[in-house]
């Protein structure tokens, strides 16, 4: 089993950035993709972005392409979201998952979840 413990989030501004940042335990992390969930109140959990264990492919869900970045280092073993031009719909418990394949992250292949870290964007 792998760790992973996010930081990085708070409360920003409309049109503000976060970073976040998963650091993982284990040795398993950089066979690993990577991904970002996040739930707001009263929803369901939903993808975010996601990395494949060398970091050569990432993927987003439409409502934050071209704003969200995913980027890893697995030297550090750490899977960083750069997030730009925050609204206020991107309010919500952000999650840090590992998935049990190489380049898909969806939530059936999520190996480990992260405790979560909250983002709230005021406007």
């Amino acid at each position: 089993q792998v760790q992973l413990v996010e930081s990085g989030g708070g409360l920003v501004q409309a049109g503000g950035s976060l970073r976040l940042s998963c650091a993982a335990s284990g040795r398993t992390f950089s066979g690993s993709a990577m991904g970002w969930f996040r739930q707001a109140p009263g929803k369901e959990r939903e993808f975010v972005a996601a990395i494949t264990w060398s970091g050569g492919a990432t993927s987003y869900a439409d409502s934050v392409k071209g704003r969200f970045t995913i980027s890893r280092d697995n030297t550090r073993n750490t899977v960083y979201l750069q997030m730009n031009s925050l609204k206020p719909e991107d309010t919500a418990l952000y999650y840090c998952a590992r998935s049990r394949d190489t380049r898909n992250v969806y939530e059936a292949l999520v190996a480990d979840w992260g405790q979560g870290t909250q983002v709230t964007v005021s406007s």
